[in-house]
């Protein structure tokens, strides 16, 4: 707000008051009333009004200046009714008034929406508990019986996809469900091999892993999710014959990346950018499988959430690698 733009809503009120004063100056000199007379008349029209005006462009400026500079200092812009200063002109205040009454209906539509998805999400949760008890049990049956490899595999990817809605369900609230520790890279490593070791040994897909003694900060459930959607992805797309999953970690000064290499059929070069995105499936997903398109999607989100890096580099029909970076000291993890 400028003294332009004040001047300009008000100069219909100011030309008001000099054609009044000019018809009355008139008048005073029909009567013969001297011309310094006039002037000092005018100067007590003329010096409150302007004396008003300025001391009203001066409380308005403050005002709308401090809206502008607080609106752009915060992240938040919708907190800015919690800090603005209460105007003391009628106008700021009716403003100020309409403002602070939609800022409260927006918190209170908020709190409904965040009640509604807590119970969405409770039920998700509950749900697939409850469906995981039958399904590990039939596993369970079925596994003690001489039952076709493929019935086996179609319900580990329906675990596996129970497991994605889970996860997906609690990727919003990530910061209230983990834990951060310390572990061992091999220990989370094992596990997920051990997890898929009949797809290791049905598919003839040699496993390697390397150097993986390095302890590392994170939350070992969600890191243990995340390395097992990216190992699922490579046997899954792993290559008919002579088939390798190699896995080990390299320190670096604050940082250990962890690296997951196949060398099965590989993403095209024109996908790549895209791996990360929800629902992408590429032409490798749609041609040698049905892919959802979900789990590389949730394995980005979880990483930036619990503040991990995460990329792929690869080429067709050579190899695939997916890098995993973890801080090495606990203080990084808060960095942004």
């Amino acid at each position: 707000m400028n003294i332009l733009s004040f001047s300009h809503e008000k100069l219909p009120f100011l030309l008001i008051n000099v054609v009044l004063f000019g018809l009355f100056s008139i008048i005073l000199w029909k009567i013969h009333i001297s011309f310094e007379m006039i002037l000092i008349v005018g100067l007590a029209w003329f010096a409150p009004l302007i004396i008003a005006y300025l001391l009203e462009y001066g409380k308005k400026r403050r005002y709308y200046q401090h809206l502008i500079d607080y609106q752009e200092s915060l992240d938040k812009k919708y907190l800015l009714p919690e800090i603005l200063e209460r105007p003391t002109f009628l106008e700021g205040a009716i403003v100020q008034d309409a403002i602070e009454i939609a800022y409260k209906q927006m918190h209170e539509h908020i709190n409904i929406y965040k009640r509604e998805q807590k119970d969405y999400q409770e039920y998700i949760e509950t749900w697939v508990h409850e469906i995981k008890t039958p399904l590990s049990s039939a596993k369970l049956i079925l596994n003690n019986r001489d039952i076709d490899y493929g019935v086996l595999q179609e319900l580990d990817r329906t675990e596996q996809f129970i497991e994605q809605v889970l996860y997906f369900a609690r990727s919003n609230n990530v910061s209230e469900d983990y834990l951060i520790s310390k572990f061992s890279l091999r220990e989370v490593v094992t596990r997920v091999a051990k997890k898929n070791a009949k797809d290791f040994i049905y598919k003839k897909i040699k496993l390697d892993l390397g150097e993986l003694n390095e302890m590392v900060y994170s939350d070992k459930k969600w890191v243990e999710f995340i390395l097992n959607q990216i190992v699922v992805n490579a046997i899954q797309y792993s290559k008919k014959a002579s088939s390798e999953i190699q896995i080990t970690s390299t320190p670096y000064d604050n940082k250990v990346v962890l690296q997951i290499k196949d060398n099965g059929i590989g993403i095209k070069k024109k996908d790549l950018p895209r791996v990360f995105d929800k629902g992408f499936t590429g032409e490798t997903g749609r041609t040698y499988s049905k892919s959802t398109g979900i789990g590389l999607y949730l394995c980005k989100r979880l990483a930036d959430k619990l503040n991990l890096g995460i990329s792929i580099e690869s080429k067709q029909n050579i190899h695939t690698t997916v890098f995993l970076v973890f801080p090495k000291n606990k203080s990084l993890l808060m960095e942004p």
